[in-house]
């Protein structure tokens, strides 16, 4: 199998497209159930893997993009986003069209009647030229520096993180 087989890693790509990003989605042979995997297979720092990491925010959801080698600090969230805690499984693919694993930055598909989360972004991750992030599958990343990774989500750069995990 490869990245253009699956439905999901197409969406990101087609977003990826959309957005004029130069990288395509990268099939991963052995999969990345962490960013330990991911890094061991792309052969970069654990802290260049862009790890997404779901919250629940009321009643909605928040995405934050995190170094694979920080933890999101719950602490360190915008207090506009109201009280916040880890997303169940079933919250995950609500909010983003995504299974646990492979929740990409960006390609979102919320269920009906669910808001895409909104979207913070660590500024560990500038600590890289290239940052690698899911592409909608385990098996699946995409390359960006953490400039494009912005642009391309939206998102809300902040220090979400404590020191190393």
């Amino acid at each position: 199998m490869n990245a253009s087989d699956h439905p999901a890693v197409a969406r990101v790509r087609a977003a990826l497209q959309a957005a004029e990003h130069p990288h395509e989605p990268r099939w991963l042979p052995e999969g990345a159930h962490t960013a330990a995997d991911a890094a061991a297979q792309l052969g970069v720092p654990v802290g260049a893997i862009a790890k997404s990491v779901v919250m629940r925010a009321g009643d909605g959801a928040v995405l934050c993009i995190t170094a694979g080698d920080r933890r999101v600090a719950p602490q360190r969230l915008p207090a506009d986003l109201g009280a916040v805690g880890r997303a169940d499984v079933e919250a995950v693919r609500r909010h983003t069209g995504f299974a646990i694993g492979g929740v990409s930055p960006l390609g979102h598909l919320p269920s009906a009647g669910c808001t895409a989360p909104q979207l913070l972004m660590d500024e560990s991750l500038w600590r890289f030229d290239t940052v690698w992030a899911a592409a909608g599958h385990p098996h699946a990343v995409f390359a960006a520096s953490p400039d494009a990774l912005q642009r391309l989500t939206g998102a809300r750069v902040l220090p979400l993180s404590d020191d190393p995990a």
